[in-house]
């Protein structure tokens, strides 16, 4: 008796990481989409998860799909562009390979109120297809947000779908497949110079810098002109893991330039802790104050650390305390965006 095949749906999002279905990571854009487009669709995914494949609404804070933005028209175009987006997507139809076309978004209601919601509704075919998959991308929330490309996210994805696969390490792809994965908008970046240059090389170097993967795509030519790649990828030892997540760390002021190696920014001196701490606490380690700076740029990090010595009072002490106010950090920037 064969084996049942692992269903995405039985993968679970968690604090850390949320899960996307294979077949909506190498899907051909018939509109292309931003990159806060994709961040919100993914984020309405994991939202949706626990019935992604039941027809029913489902419902999230508009507070969510913000990000680091106070306005919510930047929401509304993004829903607008989901919805009247259509993508290919390869499938395996009564024992056939087919293409399947389908919205990603159905119809939707949004309250007016800043702090609102947005209901919304998963299309049923694609809900259908969702339900049959049985291949999926576990992506990093903080390198989801670290990227500053579509075409990072997207190579980032494509990368993390094929990751685990044990049994290769390298696929090929005709230069117009690649260009349809990757969003590249019609009529752009029509020579393999000039894709190469604003959009394959940028995201390579993001993706390697970033994840837990290395990634190549290389160049092959029929006769003179190259009309394929070959997209390699392998995972990274336990230092460049290590070097992944310090960059993940940094501020993304001056990441390009260190990066591509171009400038190495100094940060200015880290500023005494306010005496009006002294008895609310011990002071934490110097380099989580320094993380949080370089994360959460612009944010008084001393106050932080007072909001989160006054959430904490009462409360059992952390484990801790470094990550834990880390932590608290990154929900108030959330819920206090800049």
């Amino acid at each position: 008796m064969a084996d049942t095949p692992y269903r995405t749906l039985a993968a679970r999002p968690n604090a850390d990481t949320l899960v996307k279905p294979g077949e909506l990571v190498d899907v051909v854009e018939v509109t292309p989409l931003t990159l806060a487009d994709r961040r919100i669709y993914n984020l309405l995914l994991e939202n949706a998860w626990d019935a992604i494949d039941k027809p029913v609404t489902h419902v999230i804070a508009k507070s969510l799909l913000r990000g680091s933005h106070n306005a919510n028209d930047r929401i509304g175009a993004s829903i607008e562009r989901l919805m009247s987006a259509i993508v290919r997507i390869e499938v395996v139809w009564d024992g056939e390979p087919a293409i399947e076309r389908v919205q990603l978004l159905g119809g939707n209601v949004e309250t007016l109120r800043s702090d609102g919601l947005l209901e919304y509704e998963i299309p049923a075919r694609l809900r259908k297809i969702i339900g049959n998959s049985t291949i999926f991308a576990r992506l990093q929330r903080e390198v989801m947000f670290a990227l500053t490309s579509k075409y990072a996210l997207t190579l980032y994805e494509m990368v993390q779908k094929r990751g685990n696969l044990r049994w290769r390490a390298s696929e090929k792809f005709t230069l117009e497949e690649l260009r349809g994965i990757l969003g590249v908008p019609r009529g752009k970046l029509g020579s393999w110079s000039n894709l190469k240059l604003r959009a394959i090389d940028p995201a390579v170097i993001e993706v390697n810098a970033l994840s837990d993967y290395v990634v190549e795509i290389a160049p092959i030519k029929t006769g003179r002109a190259v009309t394929h790649v070959e997209l390699r990828w392998w995972k990274k030892d336990g230092e460049g893991q290590g070097a992944s997540a310090r960059e993940l760390g940094f501020s993304k002021v001056g990441r390009k330039e260190r990066l591509t190696g171009t400038a190495e920014p100094v940060a200015p001196p880290l500023r005494p802790r306010p005496a009006t701490l002294d008895g609310r606490g011990a002071p934490l380690r110097t380099e989580t104050y320094e993380t949080a700076r370089l994360r959460h740029p612009g944010y008084d990090i001393y106050y932080v650390e007072g909001a989160w010595r006054d959430w904490a009072r009462g409360r059992e002490p952390a484990a801790d305390p470094d990550r834990a106010y880390l932590a608290f950090f990154r929900t108030f920037a959330e819920r206090n965006p800049l």
